[in-house]
């Protein structure tokens, strides 16, 4: 096994949206021979992107999955969404592999968001290697894209493979190390030929350059490079795949994914230069221990992605961190303290799968049907020996919106449906708000909300409403009143009354109801007092001006009277209702609003945007700090003005911004706003 486990590659294709990693993806598994054709995007025919909502968007939704072949080698390769909208479990997929393939595109170069995952490979200390796609397209610059891996990322670029022509004229590659010429034939195939003449200065120095960065990320070779001018083939891909294990270097090839040009070259390097799963770090424990990446050691495995089956139901996707997996087994699950049964084991190949034969070791990415107990980020170990392993923490939802009904009478309907979708979507969150009764789904993004409810009509047949959610609003007085509430009724026999006199007054903001029981000779009986409290508590939580729970006022009872006959707890708590209700309308009322805090992170350049943005919708910037080029911006907003600041901070940022939000306080509400929303619950009721 240990034979295997050396030229097993286990790896994510990352970058951002539009690169063509899917595409990628196909070139590589048609090389491998794991599919006949080379599906389109635009066609909606790839193997890895499958979901309609895929189809629809032209873009990954979800992680993609294959396990291949390059001559008899295994491969398993995650095909990565590059949308910010579904990317918040993005550590979760980089901790399954060893290594990335960074797809760039050749017209555009690095984009903001490319920054953003290559921090994450960085964090989780990921060797990379960058693949500069779409050099067939109009308007493909390989020295533009290659720049813009220098400027956004500050990484040191070793080209391997350098263009030969661009868009219609891009016929083949020059491979710097063996320098020697390949051109492009029917599909993919490649012939040796000679460096064309206008390359060859460019390539010679290309090449001594790239020597020289090999050389330095070994004292060994450096010194022999020193000493007699060159290094052979074999000792160049040796410092290389040190270099890359190192992060000290950083190879670039080249290609046409569509056309199937450079596939063959990409996958040798990924072969030659990337980490095996031996070559992985110790795997790190929370409770402090580690696990070496190796067959001899007892079993874990990281449950990192669930995705939905229509025919085999859930399936828990796992890397195999240590020991060896096969099916059938029993392991133990530490995180929810129960035994599973995995059953079959599945190869995945898109939406097609294949049963596993035998043992696998560490670096198999596998799925397992039907686990009862197991969700993602859990860790499976033997029993008896538990690890869990210690993962990044996920980004907070930064987005959230209210869903309904079509119908009357569907709500349980909708809510067990997107429940549902939560198992295999960790970036989602569903919660009832007590405070409206609006059910919010929480997200990423205004797209990742979207496609999920997208998902439920279509799996569950939920006949699903999404709507803005309602802004929690408060009310609270400014003023001291003293009134009289009075509830008579006469029906002929028995009538029903109770008469109180409280004193209405405001607290300070925060520290809510206080009622006190200030009746002297019995002017109410005891027993009658609880039902005034209540009365007024009921009213305070439906709200006087504007439908929402008044906050943070004190109730003194301090007079009034009863009849031996008609009086009763429902008489006086309707008196005291009336009594707050009267109350209220004399201390003016007011409008609270709930005010966030919110910390948003940008490039120092974006800095006086951001600002500017926050302080136009009445926010109060707290302050701001830079590290390393990224400025915190801390500010109280309110809540009304920041619920759709996802897409707001994605285009004035490019996507290079993040922010999280969380409650602060609540303050008054200006005049105009108040009013407003004083008028749209008035005409809400009268609906």
């Amino acid at each position: 096994m240990l034979d295997k486990l050396e030229k097993q590659r286990t790896y994510a294709l990352v970058g951002h949206g539009g690169a063509g990693k899917t595409s990628v993806a196909e070139m590589l598994q048609y090389n491998c021979k794991a599919i006949q054709r080379l599906g389109k995007i635009e066609e909606g025919t790839t193997s890895l992107d499958f979901e309609p909502e895929e189809i629809k968007r032209r873009g990954s939704v979800q992680p993609g999955f294959a396990s291949l072949k390059w001559e008899k080698n295994q491969h398993f390769l995650v095909d990565t969404p590059g949308d910010n909208n579904f990317i918040g479990d993005i550590s979760y997929l980089l901790t399954a592999v060893d290594g990335v393939v960074f797809v760039i595109d050749a017209i555009d170069g690095a984009k903001p968001l490319t920054k953003k995952i290559w921090a994450e490979t960085r964090k989780l200390n990921l060797p990379a290697i960058f693949f500069i796609n779409k050099m067939d397209r109009e308007r493909a610059d390989y020295d533009m894209a290659y720049q813009s891996l220098i400027n956004f990322l500050s990484i040191k670029p070793v080209p391997l493979y350098l263009p030969i022509g661009a868009e219609s004229n891009f016929k083949g590659v020059v491979d710097l190390l063996d320098n020697k010429a390949y051109i492009f034939g029917e599909d993919g195939a490649m012939t040796a030929g000679e460096i064309p003449e206008d390359m060859a200065d460019m390539v010679e120095e290309l090449r001594e350059a790239a020597v020289e960065n090999i050389a330095e990320s070994d004292e060994v070779l450096m010194e022999k490079y020193l000493e007699e001018g060159s290094l052979t083939t074999e000792e160049m891909y040796q410092g290389l795949h040190a270099g890359v294990l190192s992060g000290e270097i950083v190879p670039i090839c080249a290609g046409a994914a569509l056309e199937n040009k450079g596939g063959q070259k990409l996958l040798e390097s990924i072969q030659q230069l990337l980490p095996s799963p031996l070559e992985r770090e110790e795997w790190q424990g929370e409770d402090g221990s580690s696990r070496k990446s190796h067959p001899d050691e007892n079993l874990s495995a990281f449950v990192f992605k669930t995705i939905t089956d229509p025919f085999a139901g859930h399936l828990s996707v796992m890397r195999v961190l240590s020991g060896k997996i096969s099916p059938d087994m029993t392991v133990f699950n530490p995180v929810k303290d129960e035994k599973e049964k995995l059953g079959q084991l599945l190869f995945m190949e898109g939406k097609k799968q294949t049963p596993v034969k035998g043992e696998l070791g560490p670096g198999s990415i596998v799925a397992a049907p039907k686990l009862k107990k197991t969700t993602t980020g859990d860790t499976l170990c033997k029993e008896g020996d538990k690890f869990t392993l210690m993962k990044e923490d996920l980004p907070p939802c930064i987005l959230s919106y209210a869903l309904a009904a079509e119908e009357k009478g569907e709500e349980d309907k909708v809510f067990s449906a997107v429940q549902r979708l939560l198992d295999e979507d960790v970036n989602l969150n569903l919660a009832r708000n007590e405070d409206t009764g609006d059910m919010l789904l929480s997200g990423m993004g205004q797209l990742h909300i979207e496609t999920a409810v997208e998902k439920a009509r279509r799996r569950y047949k939920a006949r699903i409403v999404l709507k803005t959610p309602k802004i929690p609003y408060r009310e609270t007085i400014k003023g001291k009143a003293e009134v009289q509430g009075r509830y008579k009724k006469q029906t002929g026999g028995r009538g029903q009354f109770g008469d109180c006199w409280i004193r209405l007054e405001p607290r300070q903001r925060g520290e809510g109801y206080e009622f006190e029981d200030a009746i002297v000779g019995g002017a109410i009986p005891k027993q009658y007092i609880p039902a005034v409290d209540k009365g007024i508590q009921e009213t305070a939580a439906k709200g006087v001006i504007a439908g929402y729970p008044v906050v943070d006022f004190k109730i003194t009872l301090y007079d009034g009277s009863y009849h031996n006959v008609d009086s009763s707890e429902m008489a006086f708590k309707v008196a005291g209702s009336l009594a707050f209700k009267k109350a209220v309308e004399q201390c003016k009322p007011v409008l609270l609003e709930p005010i966030v805090l919110i910390q948003v992170y940008v490039p120092d350049e974006y800095m006086g945007d951001v600002i500017g943005d926050l302080s136009s919708k009445r926010g109060k910037v707290l302050g701001s700090d830079s590290d390393k080029g990224v400025t915190e911006v801390r500010a109280h907003v309110p809540m009304s003005e920041i619920l759709q600041y996802a897409q707001d901070i994605r285009s004035m940022t490019g996507g290079q911004g993040t922010f999280t939000l969380e409650f602060d306080h609540y303050e008054e509400c200006p005049g105009p706003i108040a009013e407003k929303v004083i008028a749209e619950s008035k005409a809400g009721h009268e609906d």
